[in-house]
C-alpha cells in the first residue's frame, strides 16, 4: 500500500465578496482580516505540523509543551475564523431577529431575543484582551450556553458545538472602528447569518 501524503490546512474562500458586508465591515477591513490574519494562522499551523513530521522522521527530540501550545493557538484561530466568515452575511440577508429552530431555542433558553443579545454582547465586550464570544450547544443538558474564549483556545467548553462566533480581536475591527469594540459589536448584529446558525443547530442535534 502506497504511503499517502500528509494533509495540511488551507485558507477557505469567503462565501461572499470582500465588499459584501459594507457599510458594517469595509472591504479593506475584511480583505486584511481574511488574507493576512487568517492566513497567518493557517501558515503557522502548517509549519508546526511540518516540524512534527520532520522530528518524527528523524526521531528527533521536540519540546512538546511549547509546540502543542502554539499548535492549539493557531488551529483554534483557523477554525474559529472559518466559522466566523460563515456566520456573517450581507446586510440584505443577515441581521434582524432569528426565526426557525434557532429562534425557538433562543426564546426557550434566554426568555427573549433581547436578553440573548444583551448577554452575547456583554460576553464579547468583556473578553479580557483578545478573543471571541461564542454561542454553544451542550448536548448533555440541551441548553444554549454562551462561551467566552480568550485568544483562540482558553476557557473553551470541551465538546460543545459552536453555533455562532464573534471575533473581538482588534484585527477584526481596528480599521473601521479603531479601538471601539462596543460600536463594532453594535453593528455586528446587522450582518449575522441566522440561516447558517440555524443549520449548525440542526446538524448539532442530529
Amino acid at each position: 500500500m502506497s504511503e499517502s501524503k500528509p494533509k495540511f490546512y488551507s485558507l477557505p474562500p469567503l462565501p461572499y465578496s470582500y465588499n459584501a458586508l459594507e457599510p458594517y465591515i469595509s472591504e479593506q477591513q475584511l480583505t486584511i482580516h481574511h488574507q493576512k490574519h487568517h492566513q497567518a494562522y493557517v501558515t503557522a499551523a502548517n509549519q508546526i505540523l511540518e516540524k512534527l513530521d520532520k522530528a518524527r522522521k528523524e526521531n528527533a527530540d521536540i519540546d512538546m509543551r511549547a509546540t502543542l501550545k502554539a499548535l492549539s493557538f493557531n488551529i483554534g484561530g483557523h477554525l474559529l475564523h472559518s466559522l466566523y466568515w460563515g456566520n456573517m452575511a450581507p446586510p440584505s440577508k443577515g441581521g434582524g431577529k432569528p426565526g426557525g429552530l434557532i429562534g425557538d431555542w433562543i426564546g426557550k433558553e434566554f426568555g427573549s431575543f433581547e436578553r440573548f443579545k444583551k448577554e452575547m454582547s456583554e460576553t464579547a465586550m468583556s473578553v479580557e484582551g483578545s478573543g471571541w464570544a461564542a454561542l454553544t450547544l451542550c448536548r448533555q443538558t440541551d441548553r444554549l450556553i454562551p462561551m467566552q474564549i480568550e485568544k483562540h483556545n482558553t476557557n473553551v467548553y470541551p465538546m460543545f458545538r459552536i453555533l455562532l462566533v464573534i471575533d473581538v480581536f482588534e484585527h477584526a475591527y481596528y480599521i473601521d472602528y479603531k479601538n471601539n469594540r462596543g460600536e463594532y459589536l453594535e453593528k455586528f448584529w446587522n450582518i449575522i447569518n441566522w440561516d447558517e446558525v440555524d443549520k449548525r443547530l440542526q446538524n448539532a442535534l442530529k
